[in-house]
């Protein structure tokens, strides 16, 4: 516990802005999440696991690049940074100055594309997924999700210029408004269109994503002062240089989904359904993790542009390992419990028990590397922070997509899809290795040698959760009783074995409760 909390028993205003930041962005996160699983079952229920879901996915893989780019990383790794600026000297003339320079621009950058893309939707679908059985709905159905290219990039950047003023609710509750869309549409018009339907629901969620910030970003534009750019102003040019690593960073980093679709496009029909069943499922527990550097990466930016590096540095290694916990106490439930929870959430309809078989196989092989991934997304956030042009992530996302290029490539054949899964985790893993290293000579002096060490003790104790979850699982056609004692087992160990390695991550959730009672004690005190 800090010497703030011991003193005053209240946290630093910082520290309780983060915790009601992240809970409050939690509880959107999950509602998105959850809508994002009813989305999957929904689609799985309605067109299976085959040749059409494959179609439908191949045109998926456009949103997954353009969301990668425009929302997740990106968009929010360049522009937080520059409102951070904007905010704290005055840089591009201010916020106003700032949007008046770089909204039009990008509105034009992202119409041209997708009005390409939905004319070249033929020989996209050829590149994507040269062994598609039917590229002529893929087609289609890329056609139709080729508007997200605009609605995701404006959305992209108003969650950015929010998160910038601490505006984080809106920004999380994107995914839900996404997902409502696509369930919407699909509900209403699978009869009719077929797995087309899904297709325009992405359209339309796209939209929605726009739409639940609007009224928000209208407000920071119409109150923002007026400014000359300050002595820290950056020219949009030069903007824009960042921009170019980052963007590239993102599309090398996505390129491994690509090289999934690829490989799997030669397999019998299903294989790239169950890989994305797999995918969106296991990745839960990293995008809860991540949620912890979303609503922290204004405070680094911050505490870069003041030249604070040592509150960046100790900002960042906390976040580290926080996610670390998150993201591997997920990862042992996901191995332990893979086929129950995939029967759970899919095995209706037209997805049968083979199906259910082939995809938690898979799903248990992508846990391998939900740390990598996790790592991966946290520790670029610093890199970019400072607002400054770097091409070491890109140049660390280069040998890792390598490995899951060449790994899928000698893998696929005897293993099919798990050994595409299996290489994707090997590849996050060396970037995530790369980039752990590069950040302490480079941008923010972390402390590698010691986070290693504890994430290695982490990952021990996932694996001692993992073993006893599997154990404890029992038999039954209902996999309900399985999961439920999952959740009890497989968090005890992981706890009990983190504690045994004396890791300092398995003491948070304990003092922030112990925090948290203080304070209400004291407020109580102070009523009374």
């Amino acid at each position: 516990m800090s010497t703030a909390v011991a003193v005053t028993g209240r946290a630093p205003a910082g520290e309780r802005f983060v915790a009601r930041a992240a809970a409050a962005t939690a509880v959107l996160t999950a509602a998105g999440a959850l809508a994002g699983l009813v989305r999957d079952q929904l689609v799985a229920s309605l067109f299976g696991a085959d040749g059409a879901t494959d179609a439908f996915l191949v045109s998926w893989t456009v949103p997954e690049v353009a969301a990668t780019l425009l929302i997740d990383e990106a968009m929010a790794l360049v522009l937080v940074p520059a409102f951070s600026l904007a905010l704290v000297h005055g840089a591009h003339g201010g916020v106003r100055g700032l949007i008046g320079a770089t909204l039009p621009r990008l509105l034009l950058a992202l119409a041209v594309p997708t009005a390409a893309l939905a004319a070249g939707a033929p020989l996209v679908v050829r590149v994507l997924a040269p062994g598609l059985p039917d590229p002529a709905l893929a087609v289609d159905c890329t056609r139709l999700t080729a508007v997200t290219l605009l609605t995701f990039g404006v959305a992209g950047y108003f969650s950015a210029a929010l998160r910038a003023h601490r505006g984080f609710l809106p920004p999380a509750a994107i995914h839900l408004a996404y997902n409502a869309g696509i369930i919407g549409t699909a509900l209403a018009c699978h009869a009719l269109w077929g797995v087309r339907a899904a297709a325009a629901g992405v359209a339309v969620g796209g939209l929605l994503m726009v739409l639940v910030q609007l009224p928000f970003f209208l407000r920071i534009w119409l109150r923002a002062p007026r400014r000359r750019p300050g002595p820290h102003a950056v020219a949009v040019p030069a903007l824009l240089s960042v921009a170019l690593p980052v963007a590239l960073f993102a599309l090398a980093r996505q390129s491994q989904v690509l090289a999934e679709r690829f490989l799997a496009s030669g397999l019998p029909p299903g294989a790239i359904s169950c890989l994305n069943y797999a995918q969106k499922v296991a990745q839960l527990p990293m995008v809860l993790a991540m949620m912890i550097c979303t609503v922290t990466l204004p405070l680094v930016a911050r505490a870069v542009a003041a030249g604070d590096l040592e509150r960046a540095r100790r900002r960042v290694e906390r976040d580290l390992v926080a996610a670390g916990v998150v993201v591997l106490l997920g990862a042992a439930y996901v191995t332990a419990l893979a086929p129950q929870i995939i029967r759970l959430l899919f095995e209706r309809g037209a997805f049968d028990a083979e199906a259910t078989a082939a995809t938690a196989a898979v799903m248990r092989v992508y846990a391998l590397g939900l740390l990598g991934h996790t790592l991966t997304g946290a520790l670029v956030r610093p890199f970019f922070s400072a607002g400054r042009p770097t091409w070491f992530p890109f140049a660390a996302m280069l040998p890792g997509l390598l490995v899951t290029v060449a790994g899928g490539l000698v893998a696929v054949g005897p293993l099919g899809a798990p050994g595409i899964a299996a290489a994707n985790a090997a590849g996050i893993t060396l970037t995530a290795l790369l980039l752990l290293r590069g950040l302490a000579t480079r941008t923010v002096p972390v402390d590698a040698r010691r986070l290693l060490g504890r994430f290695a003790r982490l990952a021990a104790a996932a694996l001692a959760a993992a073993a006893a979850g599997w154990a404890a699982a029992p038999p039954g056609p209902s996999p309900l009783p399985a999961l439920a004692l999952g959740c009890l087992v497989v968090p005890a160990v992981f706890a009990l074995a983190a504690r045994v390695l004396r890791v300092p991550g398995a003491v948070l959730l304990p003092a922030v409760l112990t925090t948290r009672i203080g304070n209400l004690k004291q407020r109580s005190h102070h009523a009374r």
